[in-house]
């Protein structure tokens, strides 16, 4: 299976190291035993069943897996019936007739979120035609919606990273559902974001109580797998206690330098290292880790199965989604971030079927002492100068006096920026910025961007018509400081710590808080999902209810539940921990 990318293909084996830095492949260990290798050991628990339903994610090689497992099972001498569930398609213009409502039409990045399900993929004729064959010793029905087939059997799911599929996607290896034919890699992700991936994510949703056996196939010939069952306890036990997702790196034209030179094993061959994308629903994985062995499954699966563990009071509003995310923007050596906003509440529901929109704050964690944050209109602005201006620039290829519209701001370390939705906005070179932010991603209206071109090549997608639908010029002048940039209040303290509020604006549904401490600290979730990082200091440790203590560095990122209740965090570095918390607002929920 082809794929696209510097980044290296997860180990089937976790490498023993002293572990003192931040960790690419962050694991919550099960029982030794519980993680199997290979297609031949998933044969030998395979014959023994007599009807194998293979169902899986978009993206996951079926071609190998049915070509690689067939053979062995019938070396156990028994004969076969394999189905491909692709035969039961409805015609390929049907379905393109289908999700075309769907796809922007010619708008290179934003869709419609589908309200399609799977079943409609699928002609009902076809589907009846599988029936139950007693006259082979096993009948397999595979391929990504097999479980459609409406026949009772052992549930096989084949999960694939959304990295690994990005990195499949852009070597036009994988085709989006139902098509015959692999599309231009960005028209593809739109595809996938907006059906693809909403389609068969409610999917994934219904069978996880349902899956006997669980297989990671990410990596080409030595896929790992696991029971359901102890997929879901584990799950279970993860929602009551912290998890940590597997974050995944990606470059970027503006990308800097700053995570290149301080995490470890990340390939160096890379040219730059924009994003890390830290925890978000949509896109992160959960490694699991038994006896070394690795398998990884996607992060919504905890929340499908445990939502109300994971987000207490919350999960009324957000349900499965995770509300807050965390990534990494980093210009260390690198460019300005485009000068952007994003949509309001109103907008982001109505022209792309989002139920909240992208809220969001610059955490400074660390920066150059020439680093800046463009934040908020310069006083007295004229919109349609403005306006006439960007288009201008777009049009002509001119650059643009960013300065005379939009203000800049000096960053240090541990300030935080409030970029509410409509507030224009841009990172500046040699800042290492966490965002936190409300989870939805994909909506930045672009309106100026240095007139680069992307790394295809190709110019970025520009969406002044959106921004200006979506832009508040009421953020200016001196009220952009007053507002835009949070005030820490002390809010308690103590003998080696306290408890500094950043307060975030009123649109931001979360908050932030920050704990600066010598020793221990215990904190109550009050039935909110803590999002934490360690942004200064060397390691902390984690306590939550008499589990096994876990050890977190410098920038790493991790989650204590609501179902938690109470957790305790110990300094083990010399000098002060500093961390943050976030977590949804009481009158948000």
């Amino acid at each position: 299976m082809k794929r696209n990318t510097y980044q290296f293909l997860i180990p089937e084996k976790k490498v023993k190291n002293s572990n003192t830095t931040y960790d690419i492949y962050p694991t919550h260990s099960i029982s030794d035993g519980e993680i199997e290798t290979g297609y031949q050991s998933l044969a030998n628990r395979l014959v023994s069943e007599r009807i194998l339903i293979l169902d899986g994610y978009i993206g996951v090689d079926w071609a190998e897996v049915i070509s690689v497992l067939s053979p062995l099972i019938k070396n156990n001498g028994k004969t076969l019936r394999v189905t491909d569930i692709n035969s039961c398609l409805k015609p390929e213009k049907d379905i393109c007739k289908m999700v075309e409502p769907f796809l922007g039409g010619e708008d290179p990045i934003f869709g419609f979120r589908a309200n399609i399900e799977l079943k409609d993929y699928f002609d009902p004729n076809k589907i009846e035609d599988i029936t139950p064959d007693e006259n082979v010793d096993i009948q397999i029905i595979f391929g990504t919606g097999a479980s459609q087939c409406g026949i009772e059997g052992f549930l096989v799911y084949f999960d694939l990273p959304k990295n690994e599929l990005q990195y499949r996607m852009k070597a036009g290896a994988i085709k989006n559902l139902g098509l015959s034919a692999a599309k231009d890699a960005n028209q593809m992700y739109k595809h996938f974001y907006f059906v693809d991936w909403v389609v068969l994510n409610n999917e994934k949703r219904s069978l996880l109580s349902k899956i006997s056996i669980i297989v990671d196939q990410q990596r080409p010939g030595h896929p790992t797998w696991m029971d359901g069952k102890i997929l879901r306890n584990a799950l279970t036990k993860m929602s009551k206690s912290y998890f940590r997702v597997r974050p995944w790196f990606q470059p970027g034209v503006w990308g800097g330098q700053w995570m290149k030179n301080r995490f470890d094993g990340l390939n160096k061959k890379q040219d730059n290292y924009a994003w890390s994308f830290e925890m978000i629903v949509p896109e992160n994985g959960l490694l699991f880790e038994s006896d070394g062995r690795l398998l990884e499954v996607s992060f919504d699966m905890l929340m499908y199965q445990n939502k109300e563990n994971v987000l207490g009071k919350a999960a009324k509003r957000f349900g499965n989604e995770f509300p807050i995310r965390f990534n990494f923007l980093d210009t260390f050596d690198g460019d300005n971030l485009s000068v952007q906003c994003h949509p309001s509440p109103e907008y982001i529901k109505k022209e792309f079927g989002e139920n909240f929109t992208q809220d969001e704050t610059y955490y400074m964690l660390d920066s150059c002492e020439d680093a800046e944050v463009y934040l908020g209109f310069q006083k007295g602005i004229d919109p349609d100068e403005f306006q006439r201006a960007l288009e201008h620039s777009f049009e002509t290829k001119e650059t643009l006096d960013v300065e005379r519209y939009v203000q800049k701001f000096k960053s240090k370390k541990h300030d935080l920026f409030l970029i509410p939705h409509g507030t224009v906005h841009c990172s500046g070179i040699n800042n290492m910025v966490l965002e936190i932010s409300a989870t939805t991603y994909l909506f930045t209206f672009k309106m100026y961007d240095w007139q680069r071109m992307d790394l295809d090549g190709k110019p970025r997608p520009i969406n002044i018509d959106h921004a200006f639908k979506n832009l508040n010029f009421d953020r200016q002048g001196l009220d952009v400081a007053e507002t835009l940039i949070s005030h820490p209040v002390v809010e308690s303290a103590g003998e080696g710590w306290k408890k500094v509020h950043l307060p975030t604006h009123a649109d931001h549904f979360y908050d932030i808080y920050r704990y600066e401490f010598e020793g221990e600290i215990e904190i109550e979730t009050l039935d909110q999902c803590h999002l934490l990082m360690l942004v200064e200091g060397e390691s902390i440790e984690l306590n939550v209810n008499g589990n096994i203590p876990h050890t977190f560095h410098y920038a790493e990122t991790f989650a204590v539940p609501a179902a938690a209740g109470m957790y305790q965090l110990k300094n083990k570095g010399d000098t002060t921990a500093k961390v943050i918390v976030s977590f949804v607002k009481d009158e948000a929920c």
